[in-house]
Protein backbone atom coordinates (compact mmCIF):
# COMPACT_ATOMS: atom_id res chain seq x y z
CA UNK A 1 0.00 0.00 0.00
CA UNK A 2 1.40 3.30 -1.09
CA UNK A 3 1.15 6.32 1.27
CA UNK A 4 -0.09 9.66 -0.48
CA UNK A 5 2.21 12.21 -0.11
CA UNK A 6 -0.34 14.92 -0.29
CA UNK A 7 -1.82 13.60 2.88
CA UNK A 8 1.90 13.61 4.78
CA UNK A 9 3.04 17.05 3.99
CA UNK A 10 1.27 20.31 5.68
CA UNK A 11 -0.45 23.05 3.83
CA UNK A 12 2.60 25.18 4.97
CA UNK A 13 5.24 23.05 3.64
CA UNK A 14 2.83 22.96 -0.20
CA UNK A 15 2.34 27.08 -0.30
CA UNK A 16 6.30 27.27 0.87
CA UNK A 17 7.50 25.15 -2.04
CA UNK A 18 5.47 27.00 -4.66
CA UNK A 19 6.37 29.83 -3.70
CA UNK A 20 9.88 29.24 -4.58
CA UNK A 21 8.81 27.61 -8.16
CA UNK A 22 6.99 30.78 -8.97
CA UNK A 23 10.05 32.72 -7.66
CA UNK A 24 12.67 30.84 -9.93
CA UNK A 25 9.76 30.40 -12.40
CA UNK A 26 12.01 31.02 -16.22
CA UNK A 27 10.09 33.08 -18.75
CA UNK A 28 8.16 30.76 -20.88
CA UNK A 29 7.62 27.90 -18.35
CA UNK A 30 4.04 25.90 -18.46
CA UNK A 31 2.02 25.70 -15.61
CA UNK A 32 2.24 22.38 -15.49
CA UNK A 33 6.46 22.72 -14.89
CA UNK A 34 5.92 25.12 -12.41
CA UNK A 35 3.98 22.36 -10.26
CA UNK A 36 6.42 19.89 -10.97
CA UNK A 37 9.17 21.82 -10.09
CA UNK A 38 7.25 22.85 -6.98
CA UNK A 39 6.43 19.12 -6.26
CA UNK A 40 10.08 18.73 -5.83
CA UNK A 41 10.59 21.15 -4.28
CA UNK A 42 8.19 19.67 -1.53
CA UNK A 43 9.84 16.72 -1.50
CA UNK A 44 13.17 18.17 -0.78
CA UNK A 45 11.55 20.36 2.30
CA UNK A 46 10.11 17.03 3.92
CA UNK A 47 13.23 15.40 3.52
CA UNK A 48 15.17 17.97 5.22
CA UNK A 49 12.74 18.00 7.88
CA UNK A 50 12.81 14.68 7.97
CA UNK A 51 16.39 14.63 8.34
CA UNK A 52 16.31 17.46 10.77
CA UNK A 53 13.93 15.60 13.00
CA UNK A 54 16.30 12.27 13.06
CA UNK A 55 19.00 14.41 13.99
CA UNK A 56 17.26 16.18 16.83
CA UNK A 57 15.87 12.75 18.43
CA UNK A 58 19.55 11.26 17.90
CA UNK A 59 20.75 14.58 19.72
CA UNK A 60 18.04 14.08 22.37
CA UNK A 61 19.06 10.82 22.83
CA UNK A 62 22.38 11.10 23.62
CA UNK A 63 21.96 14.46 26.26
CA UNK A 64 19.34 11.86 27.95
CA UNK A 65 21.98 9.03 27.91
CA UNK A 66 25.12 11.56 28.91
CA UNK A 67 22.95 12.99 31.90
CA UNK A 68 21.53 9.23 33.50
CA UNK A 69 25.46 8.80 32.90
CA UNK A 70 26.36 11.86 35.05
CA UNK A 71 23.16 10.46 37.35
CA UNK A 72 25.09 7.50 38.09
CA UNK A 73 28.31 8.54 38.84
CA UNK A 74 26.87 11.02 41.18
CA UNK A 75 24.79 7.92 42.97
CA UNK A 76 27.76 5.76 43.13
CA UNK A 77 30.06 8.65 44.47
CA UNK A 78 27.38 9.51 47.15
CA UNK A 79 27.25 6.04 48.46
CA UNK A 80 31.63 5.88 48.54
CA UNK A 81 31.19 8.76 50.51
CA UNK A 82 29.14 7.23 52.62
CA UNK A 83 30.82 4.21 53.13
CA UNK A 84 34.31 5.54 55.06
CA UNK A 85 31.82 7.96 57.40
CA UNK A 86 29.74 4.47 58.38
CA UNK A 87 33.37 2.77 59.61
CA UNK A 88 34.31 5.77 61.42
CA UNK A 89 31.62 6.01 63.66
CA UNK A 90 32.84 3.39 66.40
CA UNK A 91 36.32 4.39 66.82
CA UNK A 92 35.49 8.28 68.31
CA UNK A 93 33.99 5.94 71.06
CA UNK A 94 36.32 3.77 71.44
CA UNK A 95 38.96 6.86 71.83
CA UNK A 96 36.47 8.68 74.15
CA UNK A 97 36.07 5.52 76.50
CA UNK A 98 39.46 4.44 76.51
CA UNK A 99 40.43 8.27 78.11
CA UNK A 100 38.09 7.89 80.82
CA UNK A 101 39.13 4.98 81.76
CA UNK A 102 42.72 5.66 81.66
CA UNK A 103 41.95 8.95 83.62
CA UNK A 104 39.89 7.09 86.21
CA UNK A 105 42.94 4.90 86.63
CA UNK A 106 44.90 7.94 87.01
CA UNK A 107 43.12 9.33 89.38
CA UNK A 108 42.40 5.99 91.38
CA UNK A 109 46.44 5.52 91.36
CA UNK A 110 46.92 9.20 93.47
CA UNK A 111 43.96 8.65 95.56
CA UNK A 112 45.53 5.18 96.65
Amino acid sequence: MAKNNSQDVSNETVDEALLIAKKTQKPGQTKEQTRLIAQGIQKGIVEYKKAAKAKHRQADKAQKKLQKQKQLNNQSAETVDVAPKSNNKPLPWILLVTSWALFAGYLFTLNA
